[in-house]
């Protein structure tokens, strides 16, 4: 059965990079897009970078385009936008899938280690079920990626230990690593 070091993704570059280089690390995994309502969790997403990357966090940012067509633009361009407007510095991958029959094999098993459980009960959450209920109805009956900046948290020993929703405070994510350094 594959681990999480078993995997690897392509930066916008083209570059490859092996999760087995991130042994002892704690590995925050997020797909993104540049112009949905959470776009501004890139903020408190490069602050935890800025604040926890020399104690060993690493970010993956994975733009898709799958969810509302919101990350249209080209990698040069997502990346472009992402440090003008919030002056990213951790690595940006290749835009990828991350449901369907092109999803990356990573993000295949992150959803199997960790499936969705719900947005939570907030005015955005609630608005994200009434959203998907009207697209699939039986949303919440499988694992796969409900939306932009869905994130998930891998330990230092390569287990995948969380999955957040969008709508979850990013407060709640940062406690999360800050208890895995």
């Amino acid at each position: 059965m594959a681990n999480f070091y078993d995997f690897s993704v392509t930066t916008a570059k083209g570059e490859e990079i092996k999760m087995a280089d991130f042994k002892g690390k704690v590995v925050l995994i997020v797909n993104t897009a540049t112009g949905c309502g959470f776009t501004p969790q890139y903020t408190p997403i490069e602050q935890m970078y800025k604040d926890y990357h020399s104690k060993g966090l690493e970010i993956l940012d994975i733009p898709c385009n799958q969810f509302g067509g919101q990350a249209p633009g080209s990698d040069d361009e997502i990346h472009e936008f992402c440090t003008v407007h919030y002056n990213t510095t951790f690595p940006q991958m290749k835009k990828s899938d991350v449901n369907g029959d092109n999803q990356l094999p990573l993000f295949k098993y992150l959803k199997e280690q960790q499936g969705f459980k719900g947005f939570g009960e907030s005015k955005m959450a609630q608005f994200m079920k009434q959203h998907l209920s009207k697209i699939d109805p039986n949303y919440e009956k499988n694992s796969d990626i409900k939306w932009n900046f869905t994130k998930f948290v891998v330990d230092k020993n390569g287990n995948v230990v969380a999955r957040f929703e969008p709508t979850e405070d990013m407060a709640v994510v940062e406690n999360c690593i800050k208890a895995l350094l």
